[in-house]
């Protein structure tokens, strides 16, 4: 089934059951109430010629009725990053996937302080504009048997696009990642082979739909599934979501390591104890954090791995089989190879090179840029551009972005590396970000960014040296009180290369 006719089944066997606490609106919607309005939702988008409509919408029932009514009437969702440069990106949406229409949010452009860009349309217009002539006949609709209402709504090939994601941009421009309807199916067919998950469960949603971590775990998982889903769209009210984990009795939650970092220091004991499972993805999680959740709230976070590309999942720790400083083995109907940077030969367990994945997770490609897809994707095996290894007992161990290592005097040197030897040393509350700057004689000098001048950093360095070589120990310690993070909660390390390399030019 496609993604909207798994929601379409969902809706019919779960009918009154809420399915979403809308935070920020005060209002809960059943099943039944969001199977109407995306019916009625489908019939208007319908009639918008593009094949392609933008939704730049904060975490909401708003932005999953969107969804799904753009899908029901055969038309393909791009969603927008609004939480840096939204009018740009927006107007690089448009460019990029040839559209116009983009459903927003007028209270979202207010906050943003931003104009609107032409084409924009209104959520709050548009159901402000639904009346008596087009709610019966989607009530009437709602209560037809499944196989009718199928037939009703769009209905097409499993590898049809789903949805247009863009990348991070953490490191280049972004790329217009285009899933499938198997792409992300793939992850929601064998999740819940590994992790306790069903209609009894209640998610937390509160990472941005924008992002392919929370559009699959935050909203496509949790509603194919039947369970109720709550909704607050700004990950970073740390105090906020911890107390909402605990009044609704949420019992998954998901967020990226500076996020769990937030809700750590925010949290009071007893708020989580209705979690069995919270899922860290989108970067690599310190052992501080994870340390930290098992003594305060013990809690044992699972790492996972997953990219845009892959719908995201790829490997998952599970409360019943991790290993702590893995991301966890590859998930059902995946398959992982790390090869050699330099020869592309085949590694063995225990030997660290390129990861490389096949599965039906992998992306249909890059849309309208042929020659990126075939450089990373060869004969169904994706280059993720990540460096790992695999050990005898099949956990996978990410060790960052080839990109982030950097040639010193001509050895390697693993920045995730330096990054976490840093970790391990500094306060929990403090947080830092390891990155590269040019040195005219060695190629390059790592240096890192800390949230705090309050450090020894002559003898940090000196206990580094214990694990790290010469040429990998920081060079400077620059002080960025506000480290930059992307709206997806991954350290904008484009950003932070900037400010230190100008801090360096400067001789600071």
């Amino acid at each position: 089934m496609q993604l909207h006719q798994r929601f379409i089944h969902t809706a019919k066997k779960y009918s009154s059951k809420i399915a979403i606490h809308d935070i920020a609106t005060e209002r809960k919607l059943t099943y039944e109430r969001m199977l109407i309005v995306t019916l009625i939702l489908a019939k208007r988008f319908k009639k918008i010629k593009s094949q392609y409509i933008g939704i730049m919408v904060p975490t909401s029932a708003g932005c999953m009725l969107s969804n799904l009514g753009v899908l029901m009437a055969g038309k393909v969702p791009v969603m927008i990053n609004y939480a840096t440069g939204a009018r740009d990106n927006a107007v690089y949406a448009q460019g990029k996937c040839h559209f116009q229409t983009i459903i927003t949010s007028k209270k979202l452009l207010e906050k943003l302080d931003i104009e609107p860009v032409e084409g924009m349309v209104f959520l709050e217009d548009l159901v402000a504009s639904i009346g008596l002539a087009e709610k019966l006949p989607a009530l009437i609709k709602s209560k037809m048997p499944e196989k009718m209402l199928m037939k009703l709504v769009h209905h097409g090939d499993m590898d049809e696009t789903a949805v247009i994601l863009f990348t991070s941009g953490s490191e280049k421009e972004p790329k217009s990642v285009q899933l499938s309807h198997k792409n992300i199916g793939h992850n929601l067919d064998n999740i819940p082979k590994i992790v306790d998950l069903g209609p009894d469960d209640i998610f937390l949603a509160s990472l941005p739909l924008f992002h392919v971590f929370g559009l699959t775990a935050n909203f496509w998982l949790p509603i194919s599934l039947g369970t109720s889903i709550v909704t607050y769209p700004n990950p970073l009210e740390f105090k906020v979501i911890s107390g909402l984990v605990k009044e609704y009795g949420v019992t998954i939650m998901t967020g990226t390591p500076s996020f769990f970092h937030g809700y750590l220091k925010k949290s009071q004991p007893g708020d989580f104890s209705s979690l069995k499972a919270a899922l860290s993805g989108a970067d690599t999680l310190a052992p501080q954090i994870y340390d930290g959740f098992m003594e305060k709230h013990n809690i044992k976070i699972l790492d996972a791995y997953g990219t845009t590309e892959t719908s995201p999942a790829i490997s998952i720790n599970t409360p019943t089989v991790s290993k702590k400083g893995t991301v966890g083995k590859p998930i059902p109907g995946v398959e992982v190879k790390i090869m050699d940077v330099e020869t592309d030969e085949q590694l063995p367990p225990g030997k660290v090179g390129k990861i490389l994945v096949k599965g039906d997770m992998v992306m249909k490609g890059y849309l309208g840029d042929l020659e990126e897809t075939s450089m990373r994707i060869h004969a169904g095996w994706y280059d993720t551009g990540d460096m790992g290894m695999l050990d005898e007992e099949g956990f996978l161990w990410h060790k960052g972005r080839l990109k982030r290592f950097v040639k010193v005097g001509g050895e390697m040197v693993s920045l995730v590396r330096v990054e976490e030897v840093l970790n391990s040393l500094i306060p929990d509350d403090v947080l830092c970000c390891v990155v590269d700057v040019p040195n005219p004689t060695k190629g390059a000098d790592v240096v890192a960014a800390i949230t705090s001048n309050s450090l020894n950093n002559r003898k940090i360095v000196k206990q580094m040296s214990k694990e790290l070589p010469q040429i990998a120990l920081p060079k400077n310690f620059y002080v960025i009180e506000d480290i930059p993070v992307m709206g997806s909660g991954k350290v904008n390390f484009r950003e932070v290369e900037k400010i230190c390399r100008k801090l360096s030019a400067e001789g600071k």
